[in-house]
């Protein structure tokens, strides 16, 4: 995969813009953008836990209009995401028994639960 950017790799603020602006933009050139979530670590614990997972790579699955071959091409030399950009029917089956937080176009993390 690419070069690991070791200060930034687990810390939100710089990763997650990059993929919500950058990533998704470079991706949009190719096909549209219907979703983007987190899956793995960071989809199963609450963000303020994140910092527990210092060294942790990022699990991107982007759902598009079609599949892309070979995304890891789309990132970033300074980061270290596991992408995965899928249709909408693949998406689904990738996702059903997966705990997921959606980042894009509804972003879960900003959701209160009472």
């Amino acid at each position: 995969m690419s070069r690991v950017k070791p200060e930034a790799i687990w810390q939100h603020e710089k990763v997650l813009p990059y993929i919500l602006t950058t990533l998704k933009n470079k991706i949009s050139e190719i096909t549209a953008v219907e979703k983007i979530i987190l899956f793995g670590s960071r989809g199963r614990l609450p963000e303020e836990q994140w910092e527990e997972l210092e060294g942790k790579d990022w699990d991107i699955l982007v759902q598009a209009r079609c599949k892309l071959r070979n995304a890891q091409v789309l990132v970033d030399k300074n980061y270290h995401l596991d992408l995965i950009v899928l249709d909408e029917e693949q998406f689904k089956h990738f996702s059903q028994h997966k705990t997921i937080k959606e980042i894009f176009p509804v972003n879960m993390l900003n959701l209160k639960h009472n």
